[in-house]
């Protein structure tokens, strides 16, 4: 997911709503076809389990929703919660193929949830905490609307580190088969935000510590792909 340097949440906004039409394709690309593997990882870590009431953040397209879906069930209640109209339009066309299941998609901030404390008996975000403009306070609103005793799991790129051909290559394949593949949908100059993204990103330990510090009682982060991808796992 590209992350983009603007500081106004309506140009964040805007700049979604253009690539919807193609952001499942360009992930893809961007994942080396990994990202639903790495999505499956997030689903069980959060620990959703059949019946639950579970919320997807920055739920884009719908990817981790829809595999949350699966995991709680016709009784369950899955919520997709993004800001751009045109990501949840895709969303709710592909639940059409989940009939008899409680999936929900709401228009809204990530650092300003429209929900009740303590309400979600899990919660996903996949490639979201990076494009917020306040981390720190992304993850209090995820911490107060997580039932105690219960998990999120947040999925995100990250710079490896300790391995300079993995950070070299990094680099490389996004700066050129990436950005390359964006510029023919005429989205370069947005997908080329994202190498630099990553080194203004916090790291996974400054990720369990801003966690703890937003009322996590736990925080681990598993880093995957050498380094280049991590899930941070809170629970309250």
């Amino acid at each position: 997911m590209p992350s983009p340097a603007f500081e106004r949440p309506e140009q964040i906004r805007e700049l979604f709503d253009r690539i919807a039409p193609h952001y499942d394709a360009l992930n893809q690309t961007l994942s080396l076809g990994l990202h639903q593997v790495w999505k499956r990882m997030a689903v069980r870590w959060s620990r959703a389990g059949p019946g639950g009431h579970v919320l997807d953040l920055c739920c884009g397209t719908g990817d981790l929703a829809l595999q949350l879906a699966r995991r709680v069930g016709r009784r369950g209640h899955v919520v997709g919660l993004d800001f751009s109209p045109a990501m949840l339009d895709i969303a709710r066309r592909r639940s059409r193929l989940f009939p008899g299941y409680f999936l929900e998609w709401v228009l809204g901030d990530a650092l300003a949830l429209p929900f009740s404390d303590d309400s979600f008996d899990a919660i996903t975000m996949g490639y979201g905490l990076r494009n917020v403009t306040d981390i720190p306070q992304a993850l209090r609103e995820i911490c107060r609307v997580l039932k105690p005793g219960c998990r999120a799991a947040i999925l995100d790129f990250h710079r490896p580190t300790g391995i300079p051909f993995l950070a070299h290559f990094q680099r490389w394949y996004l700066n050129t088969q990436v950005v390359a593949q964006a510029q023919t949908l005429g989205l370069g100059s947005e997908y080329a935000y994202l190498d630099p993204s990553l080194d203004g990103f916090p790291s996974g330990e400054e990720q369990r510590q801003m966690a703890l510090q937003a009322g996590f009682s736990t925080a681990k982060f598993y880093p995957l792909a050498g380094g280049m991808m991590g899930v941070l796992v809170v629970a309250r």
